[in-house]
């Protein structure tokens, strides 16, 4: 099985900035059909994401999941995609409190977020793609070990770009150039 990992906010998502309630949350242009077009080609899809807004206490792990709901709910009835899981690090190595205060393995750019999945769901990562808008969500596939890493957005040319790295200006883009 072959996965797309996709990050959230700012690959799927408006980043308006620790997203957690339906109401704030806002589909990118076209996002819905590039997976479906994802899930089309052999993708499963696997979402990937920082969420270290727990971490800090702006929202709580139930909102998170609440709102997974609502986007798995409304992508499967209005364009027929099924999210296969979505995955989230609250941790945070200097800005959150209690059990969240920590450096662990899942926070991007460590690998743990995908290395997990890819038990989970007997996923070949050599075999699989990432897409992210950060240098981090980049590092966390190269890491893992998956091949085909998509930069989106305004910053993907900003930087040094990561070895195995294409920037492309959306989601959207993806799927023609697998």
């Amino acid at each position: 099985m072959r996965a797309a990992f996709l990050d959230r906010d700012g690959v799927i998502n408006v980043d308006h900035g620790y997203v957690s309630q339906w109401r704030d949350f806002e589909f990118l242009p076209d996002v819905p059909s590039a997976l479906r077009r994802l899930q089309d080609a052999g993708y499963l899809l696997v979402v990937v994401s920082n969420q270290s807004g727990i971490g800090r206490g702006f929202y709580t792990e139930a909102d998170l999941h609440h709102l997974n709901t609502e986007i798995a709910h409304y992508l499967r009835k209005t364009v027929g995609v099924s999210i296969a899981a979505f995955y989230h690090c609250p941790h945070h190595p200097t800005e959150a409190a209690g059990r969240f205060l920590k450096r662990c393995d899942c926070r991007k750019p460590a690998p743990g977020m995908i290395h997990s999945a890819a038990r989970a769901h007997n996923i070949d990562l050599a075999q699989s793609i990432l897409v992210g808008d950060n240098p981090s969500d980049i590092e966390a596939g190269r890491a893992a070990g998956v091949p085909r890493l998509f930069r989106v957005g305004s910053e993907a040319g900003d930087g040094e770009p990561v070895r195995g790295e294409q920037c492309v200006a959306s989601l959207r883009d993806v799927p023609a150039l697998l």
